[in-house]
Formats: C-alpha cells, structure tokens, sequence
C-alpha cells in the first residue's frame, strides 16, 4: 500500500542550526526535533518569527537528542499553542530540562544587561522566552525506550536506536502501511572513549541525513598528547587556558581526558581543573544517572569528579578569575555564543600568555567562528575585545561522524531508498556528501531549502 508523504523543512536545511522537520503522515502531523537557530543574526531572527504552520495543529514532537539546536525552541512552540507529547530517550529529556531552564535564564539574563546597559535596539530587550515558557514545556515530557518499536495504533510505530553522538542521542525511525522513514538526528563517530558505537540503520524508504562534516575527514589524532602539548606550552608561559565547551558531552570528555592525564602523572599536579558551567555540572550529573548509555563506571565518575573543581556561583566565577596562577577552565559555550566563558575572555583574551581551545564545531558567525578565523577582535557585553591570546582548535573531539563514517552508517541499507534528503549541514558539506553517495552507494540525495515543502509517495 502506499503511502503519501509532505514534509515541512523548517530548519537546518542548507544549514547547521533550527532542526524541525513536520511530518505529515496517516492524518498525522509529527515534528522531528524543535531546535533553536543560533549562529549568524539572519538565522537568529528566524526564532521570532511565527511557523508557517500551526503549532496548535501537531500531534506529536519527537527528539533526536538534547542540543539546543534540536530542543531549544520547545518552549516557543509551547508558547505558539503546542500542547501534545514531547518524546525522548531519559537521558534526552534530562539533558533537554537542563538546557531549557538554562537557555531562559541567559536569555533573561542578557535582556536584562540588554536594558541596563543600554546596548539594544529594542526597547524594551525581551527574551525569546523565559523559565515560565520552560515549566509549561517540561510536564509534556515523556521518556521513551531505545530498541523497542513503540506502537501508535495498527498501522504505525516508532522506534529509538542509538546513534553516539551525546549521552541519550538517537535516530529515529517510523514505519507506517510497512513503509519506513529514517531520520538519522546528528550521527556520532566509532570508538568513541564515553559513548557507544552508533547503531545502523538496516532499510528504509526515505531517509533525512545530517551532513555537517559531509566533506571532511577527521585527523587521527592523539587526543590526549595534543591537549598536554597545549597545557605544557601555556603554563611554561605563565598562561591560562580557557576552553569553551558544550556543556552536554564535549564538557565531560575534556573532563575525562584531563583525568587520564592526571592518573597517568602528565598533568602537572598543582595545577587546578575547573569546570565553570551550571549546565555542564547538571549534564555530568546526568551521566552519573544513566550508566547504561556510556562506559564510565560509577567509580571512575567519582574520581572525575574530585579532580576537577566545579563552579558553584558566579561570584566564584570571578573570584577564580582574579587568581593569577596558571589554570585549566572549561566554561560554556563552545561557540562563545554566550555564557560564562565570556566573562573569563574579557580578562584573558587580551593577554598573550593565555590559550583559548575551541573544542568542536564553530557554526558560521559565531565568534568561536570568528576567533578561528583569525580576527583580531572580536564582540561582547557590548564592546570590541582585542584579540591577543593564543587561539588553538582540538582536532578529533568532534560528536559528528565525518564523510566516511556517514557513508558507513547507511551501508547496512541495501536498496536505495526513494529519498534520500541532506540537511543539517553547509552549502560544500552537502554537495561533497551528495556526490559521494552517488559514487559509494549509487543513490541520488536531494539537498532541500529552508520551508521546503515536498510531498512524495513511498
């Protein structure tokens, strides 16, 4: 039987950041993730802006993973009128009400400094949404199993599988009139130290595949001896290093790294490990809970956690950064987007003597970007900060698989699906993808546009 399709491309096509895909399907409307658009102005302002669909009108949110840029527009919609299920992994949802809460409280922050200080052109600055929106939005919740097909009624079902790329990440697939759709979420990397091995896909009838490193390779590279290198020539320097993280993730694998280093005596000792992140503390807390979806033991969680000081406040914030000896500090956010890692680079991204380790993608227009990029200055707090310290990029941290790791994660589906589409990833990411799909697998991919709409027959 066959079975008609529409979907709504309403982010991250032809780009990194938004992820939301309506499904329209068996007179049901399904969204695949609702993530906030980050990065450049043009793409923030699109989180104003009404959907071209009433929120109202779906049934059914399901979530990939716990990203900003796959959950952080979850209380907007809530606000726009949505008032069905949000389904998720465990650890998913946790890590979702950590960002939610987290995400309201600097966006009412910063509409507050915003006011105070006088730098908007909006008056009054007001926050995309605030802790109110995020209480509406967590009762919604409802965790789901991975591996196990979840029925919705006769002729449809859904299932959770594990793809590596954060704690609780997933592809999610739905089969409906024996037809199956693959939505592949952000697809993690093998042999990753915390996480499992992604999952394979073994068939389906469309798929929507992430492309973010579409057209790279990742270095092997030695993790841990780059990040000694890095800490050896800082602190000879009398230096600093400051690394802007994830929270979710990243932030707990530079933990693990750096405890390795230490038990293997290649940290210096006196030196002090400092996590100064709310969100990174809550998500460790989170791996602490769901051992089943990483490989760290209990043990080896408690050990991480006495070698490494976390910030308890932001007067503590400041008082750290008043000290002058040499130190190790992973603050959020890893595109410098926002958080408490600008309040460390007012202070040390003028001085030579510091090191700032960007640790993962830099979406384009961020200032991680910017600071990658080589600028010599760069904007925040509503001023221009020169640009002297040491700027370094940790090779083979990335939570993306690369060009052949995507290609190996669809190589269990041995006939081409009718679709294949390409998003969550720039313009040469996904034409370098497309090609070598064609070249590998035989499969032609389409590579749709923001609010594309495509309606097919599987």
């Amino acid at each position: 039987m066959s079975l008609p399709v529409r979907i709504h491309f309403l982010g991250a096509a032809g780009t990194v950041t938004g992820s939301k895909y309506l499904l329209e399907l068996l007179d049901k409307k399904i969204l695949i993730d609702c993530g906030m658009f980050q990065g450049i102005k043009e793409l923030r302002e699109l989180n104003w802006q009404q959907l071209p669909i009433k929120a109202e009108d779906i049934d059914l949110v399901l979530l990939t993973h716990g990203h900003t840029d796959h959950v952080g527009f979850l209380p907007r919609l809530v606000s726009m009128g949505y008032r069905g299920p949000i389904w998720g992994t465990a650890p998913t949802l946790d890590i979702a009400d950590i960002i939610l809460r987290d995400s309201a409280k600097i966006q009412e922050e910063d509409a507050e400094r915003a006011n105070k200080d006088g730098f908007t052109k909006h008056s009054p600055a007001k926050p995309l949404y605030n802790t109110l929106d995020v209480e509406k939005t967590i009762p919604l919740f409802e965790a789901k199993p991975e591996g196990e097909w979840i029925l919705l009624d006769d002729t449809f079902k859904i299932r959770f599988q594990k793809n590596g790329h954060i704690l609780g990440s997933v592809f999610i697939e739905l089969e409906a009139n024996g037809k199956r759709l693959v939505f592949s979420g952000d697809v993690g990397r093998n042999n990753d130290p915390l996480l499992f091995d992604p999952v394979k896909p073994e068939s389906a009838d469309l798929l929507i595949m992430e492309s973010t490193y579409g057209n790279r390779l990742h270095k092997e590279t030695d993790v841990q001896m780059q990040l000694k290198t890095i800490i050896d020539e800082t602190v000879q320097k009398g230096g600093s290093l400051i690394i802007p993280s994830f929270s979710v993730e990243r932030a707990q694998l530079l933990m693990y790294y750096l405890w390795k280093l230490h038990i293997q005596k290649k940290l210096p000792p006196s030196i002090p490990v400092i996590l100064d992140s709310p969100m990174g503390i809550d998500a460790f807390s989170v791996f602490r809970k769901h051992h089943k979806w990483h490989k760290l033991s209990m043990d080896e969680c408690l050990e991480i956690s006495r070698r490494v000081h976390m910030v308890q406040s932001y007067k503590e914030t400041w008082e750290i950064i008043d000290r002058k000896e040499p130190k190790i500090v992973i603050a959020g956010s890893g595109m410098v987007t926002g958080g408490r890692v600008l309040s460390y680079l007012k202070v040390y991204l003028g001085r030579p003597e510091t090191t700032v380790l960007l640790a993962g993608y830099q979406a384009e227009g961020t200032r991680g970007r910017r600071l990658l990029d080589g600028e010599s200055e760069i904007k925040f707090f509503g001023k221009m900060h020169p640009v002297k310290a040491r700027i370094e990029m940790l090779d083979g941290l990335s939570g993306h698989a690369d060009c052949n790791e995507l290609l190996s994660w669809v190589s269990k589906i041995n006939q081409q699906p009718k679709r294949v589409y390409l998003v969550h990833g720039e313009s040469d990411a996904r034409e370098h993808l497309k090609e070598k799909l064609k070249e590998k697998q035989g499969w032609t991919a389409e590579t749709p546009s923001m609010f594309d709409i495509d309606e097919i027959s599987l």
